[in-house]
């Protein structure tokens, strides 16, 4: 069982939840420097693993005489490519995230102009709606994709 100190150490890409203080301003700079670091450490750990997967793919790439070696590989291969695809596409959205830092409409939601929460922002940095309206949204398109 971890003790509760250990349980007060938990970080989100290498950083530590932020701590509001009582009466702060939201999304005040600096708050907007905590995300804009949490977002940069986890832009780099996705590129990272870009870099990781690349060379994975170099240095185990072989032609296996084996039909079913041959498509273990390239079935390895399409899963780990399909994997980084999801990801270049995080990074694009963590891009335009840094974006909305800069032109400081961070934190807000696009849909209806509320305050998104720290709380919220800390699980899920590039959120652009708050919890009211992606809820909407995520019955909305059950009931017409369902």
């Amino acid at each position: 069982m971890p003790n509760s100190s250990s349980a007060q150490s938990f970080s989100l890409h290498g950083f530590e939840p932020y701590k509001e203080k009582k009466g702060e301003e939201y999304m005040n700079a600096e708050q907007q420097e905590h995300f804009r670091k949490l977002l940069l450490a986890w832009k780099s750990e996705l590129m990272e693993e870009v870099d990781r997967t690349m060379s994975h793919l170099k240095d185990e790439a072989a032609n296996f005489p084996d039909p079913a070696d041959r498509a273990s590989q390239e079935e390895e291969f399409s899963l780990e490519l399909r994997t980084r695809d999801r990801e270049r596409k995080l990074i694009k959205k963590i891009d335009s995230t840094l974006e909305l830092i800069d032109a400081e409409d961070y934190g807000y939601c696009e849909t209806c102009g509320v305050e998104i929460g720290i709380r919220r922002l800390e699980a899920r940095p590039t959120a652009t709606q708050c919890i009211d309206c992606k809820t909407l949204d995520e019955i909305k398109e059950k009931q017409v994709g369902g």
